[in-house]
């Protein structure tokens, strides 16, 4: 059977609905194993480009007495368990967003966004 140019636009529309969740699934795993290697090293901006040049000075671990973090060093902050096709995501705590209450109030489920 002959496919029409609507259908097929709307299959075009559900393979790229797809393809951004694995793009995203992907990005979050990257970001992921980015994230451990950053605290398992101590790592900081600056030693890694981004803020103050390093002027070629080695990379330090950033850690006081027995491995532990130094203080005021960065709370760690939890993937987005929630996101909408435009980039908008949410950690799944506190009020949910305005634009999560806006689909949902729309007909969409909350399943739709998970990341």
């Amino acid at each position: 059977m002959t496919k029409s140019y609507t259908q097929i636009q709307k299959q075009i529309q559900n393979l790229q609905r797809e393809a951004e969740r694995l793009h995203q699934k992907e990005v979050q795993g990257v970001v992921g194993r980015i994230k451990e290697a950053i605290q398992a090293y101590g790592l900081t901006a600056s030693d890694l480009g981004f803020g103050a040049a390093t002027h070629g000075k080695p990379l330090v671990r950033r850690r006081g007495p027995a491995g532990k973090a130094r203080p005021g060093a960065a709370k760690r902050t939890s993937a987005p368990k929630f996101r909408d096709e435009t980039g908008n995501t949410w950690g799944g705590r506190g009020p949910r967003p305005k634009w999560l209450r806006d689909a949902l109030a729309a007909g969409k489920d909350l399943k739709d966004f998970a990341a």
